[in-house]
């Protein structure tokens, strides 16, 4: 794809508040019941079904499901089936990040506010984030309908054990559309109470409020490394160190694909991060989903971006020892994908990869294996129209994966829910 298209496939819903998302709740309702859902299916591999109507589920933990509608903040307890907790909260539809945590708090996020719960939904409270022990605050927008995502994330999974406590890391995906907002990596190692800044990207002058004197531009003065957003980040345990990836395409001012390795010092709160590769989006590199199982490194590349006549656009489902990701002669090809793979996920052998829509002749496009990569089947979802499954979550207790479905590339439509059958 073009530099053009590439922008537009990445549509996103610019302020998001003019979007109804699920159904209509009554003032006061303790408990919603779900309805039933008329959009479902099967295939050799997989069912499939929306969720029902009611709150937009956000994120799901074991049992738990967190969701949102008309001014309301909803928990469920059993999947949502019911949502047995709720609360007023008047900006419920901006949200764009929720995370369950492990002690049962719930962080959400909406454009420039982060919160948390630790009672249920019964009280929460806004965090601010910290950098280099000082206040990180958003920056005031010059036009206050277009503040930027500073919490977004394009995947799933954020939370790891490490050294015996559970840590929240991720990133946001940003500048597509709803203003010019910094770019970083966010942690939290006690579930929620404090997030800082793993890592603060320098300042791109291609995604700044328009007019700004290039002194007030948005993001980390002392860092010459740019980007547009980050893609994903994720955590090997085999090597104790985090892999992020980020997009997407040289504008004029450097490469904005990186795949980054951080290691964090638990004891001296320090992050020390180096860059492994930095390329132009006609890459295996610019990638879209991130797993490592048993210290394999798996990565779903989206490569885009203009290529000469006849050649190929580099990218497929790889795997590779984490040692030997800068030489792709010892990567392996799982899945030799006609299509830019948007994100993946991996859990118990299965792994889940979602087409771009715009970049794929599928409408629904899911590729699955059912046994690490040996096997691939594509299935495409027609009946839900032009969709790009992102933001795979980690399988609920009743075994379904969650999964955004956005119209185009990114603009929020739907939730879908897929269970593999054994």
């Amino acid at each position: 794809m073009n530099q053009e298209q590439n922008v537009n496939r990445r549509h996103f819903l610019g302020a998001t508040a003019a979007v109804t998302i699920g159904g209509l709740m009554s003032p006061g309702i303790a408990q919603l019941q779900a309805a039933k859902n008329s959009k479902s299916g099967e295939n050799e591999h997989f069912w499939y079904r929306l969720a029902p109507e009611g709150p937009y589920i956000d994120s799901q933990r074991d049992n738990k499901a967190f969701g949102f509608s008309d001014g309301k903040i909803f928990l469920s307890e059993d999947n949502g089936e019911t949502w047995s907790h709720s609360a007023e909260f008047s900006d419920a539809e901006n949200i764009g990040f929720s995370c369950i945590l492990k002690n049962g708090n719930i962080l959400f996020a909406t454009r420039q506010k982060i919160f948390l719960s630790t009672d249920n939904l019964k009280t929460h409270k806004e965090i601010i984030v910290t950098k280099d022990g000082q206040d990180y605050l958003p920056h005031t927008p010059k036009n206050p309908d277009q503040p930027g995502w500073y919490f977004h994330p394009l995947d799933g999974v954020h939370t790891w054990e490490i050294e015996g406590k559970e840590v929240l890391v991720w990133g946001n995906y940003c500048n597509v559309l709803g203003g010019a907002v910094p770019v970083n990596i966010y942690y939290s190692t006690d579930s929620g109470q404090t997030i800082k800044i793993a890592y603060s990207f320098g300042r791109n002058p291609k995604f700044q409020e328009k007019g700004i004197d290039p002194s007030l531009y948005l993001g980390n003065p002392e860092n010459s490394v740019i980007c547009r957003h980050i893609h994903s980040v994720v955590f090997n345990p085999a090597e104790q160190a985090f892999y992020a990836c980020t997009g997407d395409i040289n504008r004029g001012f450097g490469e904005e694909c990186h795949w980054m390795r951080g290691t964090y010092d638990m004891k001296a709160d320090e992050w020390d991060w180096q860059i492994l590769v930095s390329v132009n989006s006609n890459s295996r590199y610019k990638s879209g989903g991130i797993s490592f199982v048993d210290g394999q490194l798996y990565w779903a590349a989206d490569a885009n971006g203009p290529k000469e006549p006849n050649e190929k656009h580099d990218r497929g489902i790889f795997r590779c020892n984490p040692e030997d990701f800068a030489d792709p002669k010892k990567h392996t090809l799982l899945f030799d994908a006609e299509f830019e793979m948007a994100n993946m996920i991996i859990e118990d052998n299965v792994i889940l990869a979602g087409h771009c829509a715009p970049a794929s002749t599928f409408k629904t496009g899911i590729a699955i294996s059912p046994d690490l990569g040996k096997t691939w089947k594509e299935y495409d979802l027609v009946e839900f129209g032009p969709r790009s499954p992102v933001r795979f979550h980690p399988k609920n207790s009743d075994g379904w994966f969650r999964v955004d479905l956005r119209k185009g590339w990114i603009e929020r439509a739907e939730v879908l829910f897929i269970k593999p059958k054994s």
